[in-house]
């Protein structure tokens, strides 16, 4: 049951002073029977005038922020601190849980539960000549469904190049295919669509990453993604293609949603010229134990409710 604390911290420059939009922050997990949010707290600087919550039709947590009219700056720094315990769900859960009816492919969806997820098992994105599918049905031969998507998993970590890439938007699945690399976001949007192509419902997560001790782990520094397969019995299971993770293990969710593009951490924008942005960084700091760690930048953030 790890003690796991997140600082992420955003900082944008403008070259001169401009006046913020709206902004939408997803940086806040929801309490689950593998999460328990001990303690979440946000600083923003300017301090914005208006601050609401509310939830998306994923059921995502959702802060809007809104500055005073008129307000100018140079500057916006947003900083989230969470505290909480993880309780992975372990390799062998999915395999404990997971319904007889679906323990080998190819199997069907009850009609109850085919409605909800019809949209979900279906691929997206085009897949030109097919290469998607044909990717994914290289794993068909595999003795079993978790057999296979376990397979899938653990190519994408072994065959694919990871790449960090502070570029804005996804790769399609047939690039990251053709290139052999990409970032977090590509392998997870490749996996998804390999199993949909297969009928199986799939979902982008988006969230942090803490290291297993062993130094290999990919994915730090800054918010990670990996996706979630729908199987009967065991419910949501998460994969990391990136690192090879089953399960949630040192997986801390934050969105889960239908596309990466609906689960950006911050979204927002300024009145003025493009020319106005004079950049922006971003540092994700995740460590797990008990040992606190320092306030950022020796800031104190009050807790938003």
């Amino acid at each position: 049951m790890p003690h796991v604390q997140v600082i992420h911290r955003t900082e944008y420059a403008y070259g001169r002073p401009v006046m913020l939009t709206t902004h939408r922050l997803m940086l806040r997990p929801q309490d689950s029977h593998d999460l328990r949010l001990r303690d979440a707290r946000l600083l923003v600087e300017p301090q914005a005038a208006s601050t609401r919550w509310a939830h998306d039709v994923f059921g995502n947590s959702v802060c809007i922020l809104e500055w005073p009219a008129g307000l100018r700056t140079r500057s916006l720094t947003i900083t989230s601190r969470l505290e909480l315990t993880h309780f992975p769900a372990g390799h062998a859960t999915p395999r404990a849980t997971l319904d007889p009816s679906a323990e080998h492919f190819p199997f069907a969806y009850a009609a109850s539960e085919l409605a909800d997820l019809a949209r979900l098992a279906e691929p997206h994105l085009p897949d030109p000549g097919h290469v998607v599918q044909a990717w994914a049905r290289r794993f068909l031969a595999q003795d079993g469904t978790l057999a296979m998507l376990e397979a899938m998993n653990a190519a994408i970590h072994r065959e694919f190049i990871y790449l960090s890439r502070e570029e804005v938007g996804t790769q399609s699945p047939a690039e990251t295919l053709r290139l052999g690399c990409g970032a977090c976001r590509d392998f997870a949007l490749l996996m998804m669509e390999a199993v949909r192509s297969l009928g199986l419902a799939a979902r982008f997560v988006s969230g942090y990453v803490y290291d297993d001790s062993t130094g290999e782990t990919r994915g730090g520094g800054a918010t990670h993604a990996w996706c979630a397969v729908y199987l009967p019995g065991a419910g949501w299971v998460e994969y990391d293609p990136t690192n090879g993770l089953v399960a949630g293990e040192h997986l801390v969710r934050i969105a889960v949603t239908r596309t990466p593009e609906q689960a950006v951490p911050i979204g927002g924008g300024f009145l003025g010229n493009p020319q106005d942005f004079a950049g922006m960084r971003v540092e994700v700091l995740v460590r797990a134990g008990h040992e606190l760690m320092p306030e950022p930048y020796g800031l104190t953030m009050p807790t938003q409710s």
